[in-house]
């Protein structure tokens, strides 16, 4: 059996931002949810490939100022988490770790087997929270990616706008006017 390469203990009291410093640069997904370490392994070459090209369809309609970032860290209500993809406003600091919801108009997660639980119900609720206006869920399946696309709605819960799939790209409205062709991307 392996021996641990980096040594570390968990704190006494709840896990807090600054403790995300301390942790190893080792490709896991460190993410804090109500003062409890979440950890996810790197996501595959498949998941990496889907996430450049919606992030690439994004920014190709993207008007002047916004910016789409892979993996941006987000302060939410109780916690650090980590969207595969964010879209940041103009208004956005031009720079920074962890991004205030606020500055923040969508953001896209990509399941993967390790990560569908919190993308279909953890992070959606956290995301509703932190009043982020739009939330997409990508899900690779055998015919290609569906993207899940919701809006906040009243309260601090999403609602469904619709689903695109790889047979039916559509205009979609947010967080601009942009078409979404799912066959496009990899599988």
């Amino acid at each position: 059996m392996a021996q641990p390469t980096y040594e570390w203990r968990p704190p006494e009291r709840g896990w807090r931002e600054q403790d995300l410093f301390d942790l190893p640069e080792d490709g896991n997904r460190y993410e804090i949810i109500d003062g409890s370490l979440h950890v996810t392994p790197p996501p595959g070459y498949g998941h990496q490939e889907l996430a450049d090209e919606i992030r690439a369809a994004i920014r190709a309609a993207a008007p002047a100022g916004w910016r789409i970032i892979r993996e941006a860290g987000l302060r939410a209500p109780g916690g650090n988490l980590i969207p595969d993809i964010t879209v940041l406003k103009p208004s956005a600091p031009p720079d920074g770790m962890w991004t205030q919801p606020a500055d923040i108009a969508l953001v896209v997660e990509i399941e993967s087997p390790s990560s569908r639980r919190h993308d279909r119900f953890t992070k959606p609720a956290l995301y509703a929270e932190a009043a982020i206006p739009f939330y997409w869920r990508v899900e690779r399946g055998d015919f290609g990616p569906v993207v899940y696309r919701y809006e906040l709605g009243k309260g601090d819960h999403y609602q469904l706008l619709g689903t695109v799939g790889p047979d039916d790209p559509v205009e979609v409205t947010e967080p601009w006017q942009m078409r979404l062709d799912p066959s496009t991307w990899p599988r």
